[in-house]
Formats: C-alpha cells, sequence, structure tokens
C-alpha cells in the first residue's frame, strides 16, 4: 500500500486561514493560524540546538498551556516522536516512562521545575529556556507522512506497568475525520479544551483544531465558573468532558440555560448514569456519550442525544472510519469488544508480548466486555474487568498492587474499586500482613503519597487474613467488593 503524504496541518491552515483565531486563552490572549505557525517554526528551529531530529523521542511535561501547543507543533516540524507525560503521576512514576520510552530530551513547563529536576534524562530543558535560543537554519518538514509515528501515551496495563501506545500521524488524523463525519463541521465551531494534552481525549481536540482550522478554548484545569462562561459568553459551541465534571457543571447551572449555539457536550470516561442524563435533558444540554481509548486515538463509538435515553446506558454506534464486533458466539451475548480501524494504534512501543496478545487479524482486543443490542448499539458491561475509572482518569488494581507490595510487612495486596458520589469510582486496598508485620493504616497511606499519583491512591486501606482467590490463584477482585 502506497504511503499517504499530505501537506503539514497547521502550515495548511496558515495559508487558508491566516488570520482565524487557533487558540484562545482564559486571559483574553490568542493566537491566529498564521502565528500559531510562524511561532511553532521559530520554536523547532531552537529546538534544534538541543539535536532533536527526525525520530528523537522527546518528552512533554506541562499542562495545558500555550507554551504545550507550539512546542508540539514544533516537534512535528522536526519530525520527533511526542512522549506525552501526565503531571500527575509521582517522580517516580514519570521515571519508568521516561526510560521505557527512551526518551532522550525532556521539555517542561517552567511552573513544573519541581518535579522536572528530580527526573533522570540526558537533556533536560524549561520551554522557557529553548525559547531564549537563536535560531538555527533547520530544514523543517512541510509535509506529513501519515504513517509515521507521531506520539506515544501510556497506559495502564493489566501487567501492573503501563504501556506506550504509539500513535501515527493517520491515526490522529482519521480520528478527526471520524469525529467530523460524526458530529458535522461549522464556521461558528469552537471546542473547549479541558481535559488535559496529556491524555489523548485533550491531545484530539488540539489536533482537530489544526486539522479543521478550528478556534480551540484552552482551559489549563477545570474550573466550573470559567467553564459556564466560556459557554455563556465565548462563544464555544463543543465542549469535552468526563461525567464528574457534567455533574458539576449541571448542579451549578440552576435554572440557566446554554445560547442555542452550543450544540455538543462530548462525554467520556465511561456511560453516565441515568439521573445525569435526565438532568442534562431538562436542562436541553446536547450530550454525545462516547467510548474510546488511548489505543483508538480517542472516541471510537459515539451515542447521539437523540438517542441518549432510548438507549440509556449504550455507547452508541462506531465511527463511520471504524469497525466494531463483539467475540461471543450469539447475537446480544456479551463478550469482548474488538474494534478495528484507521485510527487503531498499531501497537506499544517496545512490548512485543503485549502487541501479540492485544491483537487477532488486524482487530484490537480491547480487553472491555460488552454487547450490541439489536440496531447495533454496544453497551460496555465491564470496562477492562478491573478498571476503575475515577474522575474520569483510569486507574488499574495491578499497578497500585505492584507498588504496595514493595512495601516491608506486606505479604498480599488486593485493590477494587467503590462507588464515589464526585469521583464515580475510588480504589480501596486489602492487605495481608506478613507474619510478625506491625505495618499501619498510616503507613500504607504514606508509601502510597511517595509513590502513586493521587486518583490511584487507596481511599481506604483494610487488613484481612486471606484474599479471595479462584483456582488458578487468581484475586477474585468483585469478592473483594463483599468484603468491603
Amino acid at each position: 500500500m502506497a504511503e499517504t503524504i499530505i501537506p503539514h496541518w497547521l502550515s495548511k491552515q496558515a495559508e487558508l486561514k491566516p488570520n482565524q483565531v487557533a487558540i484562545e486563552l482564559v486571559n483574553g490572549r490568542t493566537m491566529t493560524f498564521k502565528e500559531l505557525c510562524d511561532q511553532s517554526k521559530s520554536y523547532a528551529k531552537k529546538l534544534a540546538h538541543l539535536g532533536i531530529s527526525k525520530g528523537s523521542h522527546v518528552g512533554i511535561l506541562s499542562t495545558n498551556h500555550s507554551s504545550m501547543v507550539i512546542t508540539i507543533h514544533a516537534l512535528s516540524y522536526l519530525g520527533a516522536v511526542i512522549v506525552l507525560l501526565n503531571t500527575k503521576l509521582t517522580n517516580r512514576e514519570l521515571q519508568y516512562q521516561i526510560d521505557d520510552a527512551e526518551i532522550s530530551t525532556l521539555l517542561y513547563l517552567d511552573a513544573l521545575v519541581e518535579k522536572a529536576t528530580h527526573i533522570q534524562t540526558n537533556t533536560m530543558k524549561s520551554f522557557t529556556e529553548v525559547n531564549s535560543y537563536g535560531e538555527i537554519d533547520q530544514p523543517l518538514q512541510e509535509e506529513i507522512n501519515l504513517a509515521n509515528p507521531f506520539t506515544i501515551i501510556y497506559t495502564s496495563g493489566t501487567t501492573g506497568f503501563p504501556k506506550g501506545v504509539i500513535h501515527t500521524y493517520g491515526n490522529h488524523w482519521w480520528s478527526a475525520v471520524g469525529s467530523a463525519l460524526n458530529l458535522g463541521l461549522s464556521h461558528e465551531d469552537k471546542w473547549l479544551a479541558v481535559l488535559p494534552f496529556f491524555h489523548v481525549g485533550g491531545l484530539s481536540i488540539l489536533l482537530k483544531s489544526a486539522i479543521y482550522g478550528m478556534p480551540v478554548y484552552v482551559m489549563e484545569k477545570f474550573d466550573r465558573h470559567l467553564f459556564q462562561e466560556a459557554i455563556m459568553e465565548k462563544d464555544v459551541t463543543i465542549a469535552s468532558v468526563v461525567t464528574v465534571m457534567l455533574q458539576r457543571l449541571l448542579n451549578d447551572l440552576g435554572e440557566k440555560r446554554y445560547p442555542n449555539t452550543f450544540r455538543c457536550m462530548l462525554l467520556g470516561g465511561g456511560p453516565a448514569p441515568e439521573p445525569v442524563l435526565l438532568q442534562a435533558k431538562d436542562a436541553s444540554i446536547p450530550v454525545f456519550q462516547s467510548y474510546g481509548l488511548t489505543e483508538t486515538s480517542s472516541q471510537i463509538a459515539t451515542l447521539s442525544p437523540t438517542d441518549a435515553l432510548r438507549k440509556l446506558g449504550s455507547a452508541g454506534k462506531p465511527l463511520t472510519p471504524a469497525q466494531l464486533k463483539i467475540a461471543a458466539e450469539n447475537q446480544n451475548e456479551v463478550g469482548e469488544i474488538y474494534v478495528k480501524g484507521p485510527m487503531v494504534t498499531k501497537g506499544y512501543f517496545k512490548n512485543k508480548e503485549a502487541n501479540m496478545k492485544s491483537t487477532q487479524n488486524d482487530w484490537l482486543k480491547t480487553g472491555d466486555l460488552g454487547y450490541l443490542d439489536e440496531e447495533g448499539f454496544l453497551y460496555v458491561v465491564d470496562r477492562r474487568s478491573d478498571l476503575i475509572i475515577s474522575g474520569g482518569e483510569n486507574v488499574y488494581p495491578s499497578e497500585i498492587e505492584s507498588y504496595l507490595l514493595e512495601i516491608p510487612g506486606v505479604s498480599e495486596v488486593g485493590v477494587t474499586g467503590i462507588q464515589h458520589d464526585e469521583w464515580g469510582e475510588v480504589p480501596v486496598a486489602f492487605i495481608v500482613k506478613k507474619e510478625g508485620s506491625t505495618i499501619s493504616k498510616e503507613d500504607v497511606m504514606q508509601f502510597a503519597k511517595e509513590n502513586l499519583a493521587s486518583y490511584k491512591r487507596p481511599k481506604d486501606i483494610y487488613f484481612v487474613k486471606d484474599l479471595p482467590r479462584n483456582a488458578s490463584n487468581k484475586i477474585v477482585r468483585h469478592k473483594l467488593k463483599e468484603l468491603f
């Protein structure tokens, strides 16, 4: 199959829509596509001082910030592979990903200097440091080969260690195309980006901006008052959220109503509870529920508002370029969800075993369980069986267990998720002590604080004599809930 080469998407928008706003910030500052393109190219020539070239693995540690936007586009002009790092992770978790991804250079937001300085890599520079350099006369990539790798984003793995999902330019391109064919495009569109750019859901908005020629309203973190203001007063037409955000927005909205120009609240992170959907309907908020993974470059199936209550709990149907099937003997039976399409990753970085286990005849085995009803709507029964979704963040019990087992005095650990009014779910840990151990709940909590991101830390610790196990001696996590 012949390679597909397209003009660089940001350069193309700078040519087509030079005066169109590309990025709008909460403080009122804006950048047009021409300005963003020029600044990104200039920054690329400054990055060349660090020896970054085609294929270099470059880590970015940043919250949603204009400097991060410029850096991402600049690295694409150099042909580097961008490894996006979650700022919520501990230094130890970050170091694992930096080593595993073979990052040669780490670029970070100045405000995160304290976190960055505890990380080890060959070269480490703040965005401001790089900006102080002069430009090098460096040839830049004005074309994009859709087959080339562009980003690596880590997702928690069932083995207890995160896996680096490789996304090509084509994966991101087709994700944007699939979304446009589903939601439609309008010259009036402005997408509110509050989901972190280090997650694929947030990054996809940023790339849609360059691919569509669409303004993006960037928020560094979720603030319900600023969010409401963006929709009410800043002409935002589309916003991406997770359930906990939607709940807070609904509670804050009261009797007010969004303008008719606001046409889509794209909801990810698991199906929304019925009361939330009913509340959104009463408030005339068009909620589009979606299903996606890091491996699918964001959403791969979406439920429209017209079907939201008729198909309550459904994640909808696969987007136009995507395919989805259930590995079950009969229709309507629960089985593993398989997906296929040009937005689906071809594999994990440096992880042959995971690649072999996750694919079957070009289909990605998601590990999630679900079924299709008679109309072809997807219902997700269990998100990767043991997965805990806490405030839109994916948390794997096995990863937490791997860390807690390092504590002296801990013999066995079992982690499961329990319902939480605000976050949806939170992890709790069940621990079997070694004989003679005097370890306390406080000891475990302190260790977790030092080694795990806040959303991964168990919210409670229970000491038990035994953990429920099956005939294969594997922990039966649903029985841990019974212990709770």
